[in-house]
């Protein structure tokens, strides 16, 4: 049976935006919304998982749990689903290592004297 599926897409190729607007229609950049099989969900995320690159991509479709509602993720993202007790939260990462603050960052030593 057909359902529901919102698909948020960030710096993907453009092939994949072709190829996941011949089943969705894109309701927003990068935002892919559509009424399809399972079956047919279930190849547009293998190939957007296969094809995301350096880009990120988060499938959002029904379920039967307490929220109603899956999230999947694919390519690198600082949020990440997390299972508690049932629940799917959100869970923030830390960003890389190799992107320490530079002094043009908003970040700077406390007290700041003026």
């Amino acid at each position: 049976m057909p359902s529901m599926m919102v698909l948020a897409t960030t710096a993907v190729p453009p092939h994949l935006k072709g190829a996941l607007s011949r089943w969705t229609i894109e309701v927003a950049p990068g935002i892919f919304v559509g009424t399809i099989s399972t079956r047919v969900r279930e190849q547009l995320w293998e190939i957007t998982k296969q094809t995301v690159a350096d880009g990120a991509a988060v499938l959002v479709h029904p379920a039967p749990n307490e929220q109603g509602f899956t999230v999947l993720t694919a390519g690198t993202r600082r949020r990440r689903p997390e299972d508690f007790d049932g629940l799917t939260l959100m869970r923030f990462t830390a960003p890389p290592a190799d992107t320490a603050a530079t002094p043009d960052s908003h970040e700077s030593e406390w007290p700041v004297e003026f």
